[in-house]
């Protein structure tokens, strides 16, 4: 649809749509949904609401409930809507419905009172255990419906549980590294290192298993790249006590790489204007921080221009990689 839309605007800009023909020719490309189209978004929209909606049902009625519940009761409602998950999943994938939709729904749910039988089962017995090793858990046990289902949502939920494991468990101990980073920094760098991996096994798959090719997931491993390395180099910028970090060399490293694969090798705007904001960002902080410690009142100025100019560049250069992406 987006490269309709993008082949649709080169061709009016190009004036080859005459501007009488300009609804007729929208109309019979297909941009605006049909009514059918319209159905199935809301046929969706309800199965997908309808399965949340039954799950925190079930969580929501033991925790309201917990006083009255005797143990065997909490356990027992859990786990039948467990099975009862599963066993809509296989009926529904046996019998292709709705093209695999429900059974996706019904093993999302199943995958979400997992983690709600995981967490009863640690308040009713204490277990004294970190949160980060529940989310390991969850993930660990969670992970053959992921490689079953082959669900692109499913695998996100599941990094977004890595993604927490790795933030509790830096900021509880440290790791390994414990000795040579802050747990904020360890995190942070457990974050980047993770999500990056994830968004380079992402791209090398989505070139063999089209069902990986929804660009939204790959956005989102973006941000989860760019955004703690981002952090990263404004936490050296601003701690005067350390005199070099890896982040001066990663960074550039990670800005290439992200230029060279997602201007050339597939072309995304999104990826790119992520990292003229990362860009922006720390020449912001990098300004700000030359005048704040001389203490000049004009520095705010300064700033304000600087940001103003290298917000327009970025447009401006954005602009013309669009413009070049539709030709």
């Amino acid at each position: 649809m987006a490269s309709t839309r993008r082949e649709l605007v080169a061709l009016i800009e190009q004036g080859a749509v005459p501007p009488g023909q300009l609804e007729r020719v929208v109309a019979l490309s297909g941009l605006h949904p049909s009514g059918q189209a319209w159905g199935l978004f809301v046929d969706r929209l309800l199965l997908w609401l309808g399965t949340l909606a039954l799950v925190f049902a079930v969580m929501f009625l033991v925790a309201y409930n917990w006083s009255e519940m005797p143990r065997f009761l909490r356990f027992g409602l859990v786990q039948a809507a467990l099975v009862a998950a599963i066993a809509v999943y296989c009926w529904a994938e046996g019998r292709g419905v709705v093209k695999n939709t429900g059974s996706r729904a019904a093993l999302t749910a199943a995958t979400l009172l997992l983690g709600v039988l995981l967490a009863l089962f640690g308040q009713v017995y204490q277990t004294g255990a970190d949160p980060w090793q529940l989310f390991f858990i969850w993930a660990l046990l969670m992970l053959p419906w992921t490689l079953v289902a082959r669900f692109d949502a499913l695998w996100i939920l599941w990094l977004g549980l890595l993604n927490l494991c790795v933030a509790l468990y830096f900021r509880t101990w440290s790791g390994a590294f414990g000795p040579f980073f802050i747990s904020d920094a360890a995190a942070l760098w457990g974050l980047f290192v993770l999500n990056t991996s994830a968004l380079v096994v992402w791209e090398l798959g989505a070139r063999r298993w089209r069902w990986l090719s929804a660009g939204w997931a790959t956005c989102l491993l973006a941000l989860g790249s760019g955004i703690p390395v981002t952090l990263l180099v404004l936490a050296f910028l601003f701690d005067e006590r350390v005199g070099f970090s890896a982040v001066a060399l990663v960074y550039p490293a990670w800005l290439a790489a992200l230029y060279a694969v997602y201007r050339y090798w597939r072309a995304d705007l999104f990826m790119l204007a992520g990292g003229c904001l990362s860009v922006i960002v720390v020449l912001t902080a990098l300004i700000g921080r030359y005048f704040m410690r001389h203490g000049d009142p004009g520095g705010l100025l300064v700033l304000a221009m600087a940001v103003l100019g290298m917000g327009a560049l970025a447009v401006i250069w954005l602009k013309r990689l669009h413009r070049e992406m539709s030709a």
